[in-house]
């Protein structure tokens, strides 16, 4: 599929990973695109400018004083008639300067000065991609619709593994991609992170989830056309941007959101970890720590998906089984006991909390496993899955 970009500009700033950006201009250009390579001071340190020139075909900007543009303001003159300005690496210290509004050198005076989108694929030592002030920087940076594209996690050029690796050229060409309009005039409803049951006024019992997956689904079904509310139990992730957005707390508060907005849905995907279970009698002042032990009785939560699926009109349901073993069978026979079309399965071990994860799907047809990779991808990935199977069923938008 065709990129939706004639002229863009790729900024590559101080890193390892900036030997990629030599892969992806080559990607890019291969497309017809018009590339304007910017460089920091930094990523000549990494790259040489000759080796992007020669790949684009045209000079490489690292100066702010290049006497080459002719009324003397190449931070200025260079993004006008710019479909978007991509940054790959993106190294830390470049997000802060993005977040603050620094402009210090040519490429952040690009990106302030800037009237077209701005996206940016990070690359760094895993320590910095988890320090409390780029992940800060990350939240801020999509607050203000600059598009995060990754990371991966995988081996690292400091010799640890973990979350930092600038996503592969390919992939982020798979993530520059249009709409491809696959689900447009579908609503779909997802829920996404955990919900939390109290005991007292401060403590809770809840399911593990950072609410990642749900997420990048509802970013990436908005992408392909479609119009989507998302019911959220409690994350630390930004709402996603032109995306409803319903704050629930328990699983008891969830499945009241779900049951109110159901009726007009075309897909619901179930993603959510929710409780199992909730305390009979929570209490409604502090309980006092005491040598005793203490005792809590539990109650069954009704299961959301279960009820939905049940429905006499039910939408095309998507359910999510997180195993810790016997994860195909376990799944299978979670998809048949709730008479789901599709079920997307992953070891619990794989992906809670990252940013990568593994998904097998199961249908009627039988398992179709997903290669590993970001979120991001999986999700565009499991809804095209998702609008095959609508287009067989040849179910219309509901009135």
């Amino acid at each position: 599929m065709a990129l939706p970009y004639k002229k863009l500009i790729l900024g590559i700033t101080g890193g390892i990973a900036a030997y990629k950006a030599a892969e992806l201009l080559r990607l890019l250009v291969k497309q017809g695109i018009d590339v304007q390579v910017v460089m920091t001071e930094a990523a000549c340190q990494f790259i040489t400018p000759v080796t992007l020139q020669a790949l684009s075909g045209k000079p490489v900007f690292t100066s702010m004083w290049d006497a080459s543009i002719a009324n003397g303001m190449p931070h200025i003159e260079l993004s006008r008639g710019a479909d978007a300005i991509l940054i790959a690496p993106a190294s830390a210290d470049f997000l802060a300067k993005l977040v603050h509004g620094c402009a210090d050198d040519l490429l952040s005076t690009l990106c302030l000065a800037r009237e077209c989108p701005l996206l940016v694929a990070p690359a760094m030592n895993r320590q910095m991609w988890e320090n409390p002030a780029t992940q800060r920087n990350i939240e801020l940076l999509k607050q203000d619709g600059i598009r995060v594209l990754g990371p991966a996690e995988g081996e690292q050029a400091c010799g640890e593994t973990g979350l930092g690796r600038m996503l592969e050229p390919e992939d982020i060409i798979r993530l520059l991609e249009p709409s491809s309009g696959l689900l447009a005039g579908k609503r779909i409803l997802i829920t996404a992170g955990p919900t939390v049951e109290h005991i007292d006024p401060v403590r809770a019992i809840t399911n593990l989830s950072s609410g990642k997956m749900g997420y990048s689904i509802a970013e990436a079904a908005a992408q392909m056309g479609a119009e989507v509310l998302l019911i959220s139990g409690p994350v630390s992730l930004a709402p996603p941007a032109g995306i409803e957005v319903q704050s629930v707390i328990s699983a008891d508060d969830m499945l009241k959101a779900v049951l109110e907005n159901i009726g007009r849905q075309d897909v619901f995907i179930s993603v959510a970890a929710v409780s199992d279970y909730r305390v009979a009698q929570p209490s409604e002042q502090k309980l006092k720590k005491g040598a005793q032990t203490l005792s809590l009785e539990l109650l069954p939560n009704t299961d959301i998906l279960a009820k939905v699926a049940s429905l006499p009109d039910a939408p095309f349901c998507v359910g999510f089984a997180a195993e810790s073993e016997n994860l195909l069978d376990y799944a299978e026979q979670k998809r048949r006991a709730k008479k789901l079309p599709l079920i997307a399965a992953n070891l619990v071990s794989d992906s809670m909390g990252g940013d990568d994860t593994n998904l097998a799907l199961l249908d009627d047809t039988g398992a179709h496993p997903l290669p590993r990779g970001p979120k991001t991808i999986v999700a565009r990935q499991l809804l095209q899955h998702v609008a095959t199977m609508l287009d067989k069923t040849s179910r219309k938008p509901k009135p």
